[in-house]
């Protein structure tokens, strides 16, 4: 038996990669957890939460999970990604999917352009069909300054992980991605010690699960999950 343990994003919740996991659970009999991570969902309240509750929610549902199942599989989407990391760098882990992982953060051109995609949307009327700024907006007021110190410290614990990951590795990065610039890639793969296999898609942005290229996502993720593991160590 299969289970797949999927890791949602900072301030984010199932929402971000729900497409992927219900493509999941139609295409697969595997056992397919997805926890929310504390202060974490559609009502956010991370006003109290640390960095180590997060870690802690998803590696519980991790160990709950390896007691069902014969192979796990990891997927985590941008904190998510750091958190799938270390996770698989502690245990048994047969392969580990990052879906526009926050190895580094702020992709501040790119941001620049967002902005302007709103505003264009806007004038023309199209505000409410603007995937990022629906996200931003439900958001907005609800995130303290100790919940971006919380992920700041969630990413200084998580990195020393990358060195510690031989399983095979699948990224998917999106080339218009406002908060990860998709050069991080780069870094991950001189990080980890496997070879990754990588794919940019041209007209995703941060939230991958949710864009334009969504479907092939999904398709990727499945295909690679699906391969015979064959490991290459650097």
């Amino acid at each position: 038996m299969i289970g797949c343990l999927c890791i949602h994003g900072f301030t984010g919740g199932l929402y971000e990669i729900e497409p992927l996991v219900t493509y999941l659970k139609k295409n697969t009999d595997w056992i397919i957890k997805s926890p929310t991570l504390p202060g974490h969902g559609i009502d956010l309240a991370l006003d109290d939460v640390s960095y180590t509750e997060w870690i802690q929610k998803a590696e519980q549902a991790l160990i709950e999970l390896k007691q069902k199942v014969d192979i796990v599989y990891v997927i985590g989407f941008s904190m998510g990604g750091m958190i799938a990391s270390y996770l698989a760098s502690k245990y048994n882990v047969a392969k580990l999917v990052l879906l526009s992982p926050s190895r580094r953060y702020i992709n501040v051109v790119q941001m620049g352009l967002d902005i302007g995609d709103i505003i264009k949307d806007k004038i023309a009327g199209r505000l409410q069909e603007n995937v990022l700024y629906k996200i931003y907006q439900h958001k907005r007021g609800h995130i303290p300054i100790r919940a971006y110190i919380e992920f700041l410290k969630c990413m200084k614990f998580t990195k020393p992980a990358l060195k510690n990951i031989f399983c095979p590795v699948f990224v998917a990065q999106g080339i218009q991605d406002g908060m990860v610039p998709y050069t991080s890639t780069h870094y991950l793969d001189e990080e980890i010690p496997t070879d990754i296999e990588a794919i940019y898609y041209s007209d995703s942005k941060h939230h991958i699960c949710l864009g334009k290229d969504k479907d092939v996502v999904n398709e990727a993720v499945l295909n690679f999950l699906n391969k015979a593991i064959s490991t290459k160590v650097k």
